[in-house]
């Protein structure tokens, strides 16, 4: 017998676990599909942001998830950048994502992802709608205008196999992923050609060979002989336990290197420690070519995949289903248009498209030239003149501010685009993260948010957001009204009225309602 859902989600490691919390509050069935009967323990993907923690927010587990950290509560979360060795007289501690935190709800966390994981599985295990096949792997995914099927098999003795049928499937199962490679999406990006080490390791000797340096939790080595590809060394605990990722000799194995001198040369110092953990990635940037392929969809990994650099991995993923997850449940629910779909791909691919070009590849070639053209050794005046000025224009997270202003679905400026690079401001901005701010009542504007659209409506006229509800109500839209005065912090928003999204974009802002609302709501849910 088949069984039929309404999303089948391939993977279920933390973003497609978060993509099931995101269908299985909205009410939406959905299958999740994973190899791993429990999460890897493997610390990676530490650094969650502002952004990331206000979706968890949302869905209910952001006290779960920060009592779920290893390190202390408000232990400082930033890192150090060294030349040559962690021992060099020449590093700098640019500030960390504390810079931006007015803009969000939100403080940001540390953890490992297999904790951040554990919280999201608890969470989607409150669900009815939500159903598991842990110890599955998927075999074949097929579709056709009526939904999908996908053979999903446990390997497990004795052998099974199943058919699963839904309205749509979701790739969220990594960068060699069965549900792109079938879907025909392609990927492509930059390779550097460079076999990548992950070491876990605990010594309390390195930990103490540290107390230089003010308490951080990542340090970097930009060693001139890497060609601009950092070395670094990231805080698991305090006291013990670390990872580290550094380029090797393409022929380096388990056994034929000596992981424990490359460590120490980086750190610039002798310690004892016990490996954990050995394992290698290559240095590459990859992105598909697109994120939808008729029903089915890629998220995460499997849509995109670069470095551990800047902790953009996990955050960009758990960004990707979050914008995903309501436009499913629109379209399922019969309010969504199919445009509102294809504005996934519109929105999503561009973010990680400039982050892995300007952030990611374009740091590592900003590195190289530098060390190309600087050393101490040659002309140490040039030099430390060139590492004050890295120092004081290290981008920081006040120049990373993704927005979707060219989407299809946002009523933004003309000609603008989706991207990256923007700047933080508290004005509501339509294709932007809406800012938060107090109410008159005392809470916070995003304690009131609704799970739908909600329009603020600041010293709005009664009748004129009644007709605005009736337009609403016409489509079918999920819709709540905030009315309040335009006060306080809200006299930021520069706006009379402000329309946003289920993910806390903003759809559109302004001074006065259109007098027929309903080409606006049509735009907004892809329906135009």
């Amino acid at each position: 017998m088949t069984a039929r859902y309404q999303v089948i989600i391939i993977g279920g490691g933390p973003v497609g676990t978060a993509l099931s919390v995101e269908l299985g509050q909205r009410g939406v069935s959905c299958m999740v599909v994973d190899r791993h009967l429990s999460a890897q323990r493997i610390p990676k993907g530490q650094n969650l942001t502002q952004r990331t923690l206000e979706h968890f927010y949302f869905w209910h587990c952001v006290e779960e998830l920060r009592a779920a950290r290893i390190l202390p509560s408000g232990y400082p979360i930033g890192g150090a950048t060294a030349y040559g060795d962690l021992m060099s007289e020449y590093w700098y501690a640019p500030p960390g994502r504390e810079v931006v935190q007015p803009y969000y709800f939100q403080a940001n966390e540390r953890l490992p992802q297999y904790l951040t994981e554990e919280v999201l599985r608890a969470r989607s295990a409150e669900f009815g709608s939500v159903s598991k096949r842990f110890g599955f792997v998927a075999k074949q995914v097929e579709q056709d205008d009526d939904g999908v099927r996908v053979l999903v098999a446990d390997e497990g003795w004795p052998y099974e196999e199943e058919w699963l049928e839904g309205d749509f499937v979701v790739g969220c199962d990594g960068g060699r992923s069965l549900v792109r490679e079938q879907s025909g999406i392609g990927r492509d990006g930059p390779n550097f050609d460079q076999k990548m080490l992950l070491a876990v390791f605990r010594s309390r000797e390195f930990h103490d060979g540290l107390e230089r340096y003010p308490e951080l939790t990542t340090y970097r080595v930009l060693d001139p002989e890497m060609q601009g590809v950092w070395q670094f060394f990231g805080r698991v605990d305090v006291g013990e336990e670390w990872f580290f990722h550094g380029p090797v000799p393409r022929d380096t194995t388990r056994d034929n290197f000596d992981f424990h001198a490359l460590l120490e040369r980086a750190a610039g110092f002798s310690f004892a420690c016990e490996f954990d953990h050995l394992g290698f990635w290559e240095l590459r940037i990859e992105v598909a070519e697109r994120y939808r392929q008729g029903r089915a969809f890629i998220a995460g990994d499997a849509a995109h995949s670069h470095p551990p650099y800047g902790g953009f991995g996990l955050n960009t993923g758990l960004e990707d289903i979050t914008n995903l997850g309501w436009k499913l449940a629109a379209t399922l629910q019969g309010w969504g248009g199919e445009a509102l779909l294809d504005s996934y791909s519109e929105e999503r691919r561009p973010i990680f498209l400039e982050t892995g070009e300007k952030v990611i590849a374009g740091g590592i070639e900003r590195d190289h030239a530098f060390l190309e053209k600087y050393s101490p050794e040659r002309d140490r005046a040039a030099f430390e003149e060139a590492w004050r000025e890295m120092a004081a224009g290290s981008p920081g997270a006040q120049a990373y501010e993704p927005h979707y202003e060219g989407s299809s679905v946002i009523l933004g400026p003309p000609g603008a685009s989706c991207g990256i690079e923007g700047s933080h401001e508290l004005r509501a901005l339509a294709g932007h993260h809406l800012i938060p701010q107090p109410l008159s009542s005392g809470r916070n504007v995003f304690e009131e948010l609704g799970s739908g659209f909600t329009l603020l409506a600041l010293d709005a006229d009664d009748a004129v957001v009644e007709a605005f509800e009736d337009a609403v109500a016409a489509l079918g839209i999920p819709f709540k009204v905030l009315r309040d005065s335009l006060e306080q912090g809200r006299k930021e928003y520069g706006a009379n009225f402000v329309l946003v999204r289920p993910d806390q974009f903003i759809a559109w802002a302004g001074d006065e309602l259109p007098a027929d609302p309903s080409a606006l709501l049509a735009q907004v849910i892809g329906a135009a």
